[in-house]
């Protein structure tokens, strides 16, 4: 089901714009040094409030998606394999997130963040191979 262009570039962006983020603040939190002040340990809070700030329009964004794409592509029969995929990459990145907010155990935590990390780090080509099948499908003659 094709989405109207202004939607689906807002959602690209809300996605480039997650990755890119998420990506810096992964960068910058490798690299900062906590025993003294540098460029990295700047970065990295400021990456972190423009990843979960660009997270909330995203969210909004996915809830609009769900009737105006999933719904109708679920019952049209289309992309039945890489539609419930994206649909679970986005979950679990949303329950990671808010584990990640909220879960105030040590011991939990950084299992959540690499789940996050690694669910995230896999959405960009999830999302490429979404889209990519379904423009196939699209371009396909009905038998």
């Amino acid at each position: 089901m094709r989405l109207e262009p202004r939607f689906r570039w807002a959602l690209y962006a809300a996605f480039a714009a997650l990755t890119l983020t998420g990506a810096v603040w992964l960068l910058a939190d490798w690299r900062k040094n906590p025993l003294e002040p540098d460029l990295w340990q700047d970065i990295a809070p400021v990456m972190l409030m423009l990843h979960g700030g660009t997270a909330m329009v995203a969210l909004l964004l996915l809830g609009a998606l769900v009737p105006l794409h999933v719904r109708r592509a679920w019952r049209s029969g289309r992309n039945r394999l890489t539609g419930p995929v994206m649909v679970t990459v986005n979950s679990v990145l949303i329950v990671s997130a808010f584990g990640l907010y909220y879960a105030g155990s040590d011991t939990l935590r950084p299992w959540v963040s690499d789940l996050h990390i690694a669910v995230g780090l896999a959405l960009p080509p999830a999302l490429l191979l979404h889209v990519w099948l379904g423009r196939r499908s699209r371009q396909r003659p009905e038998p």
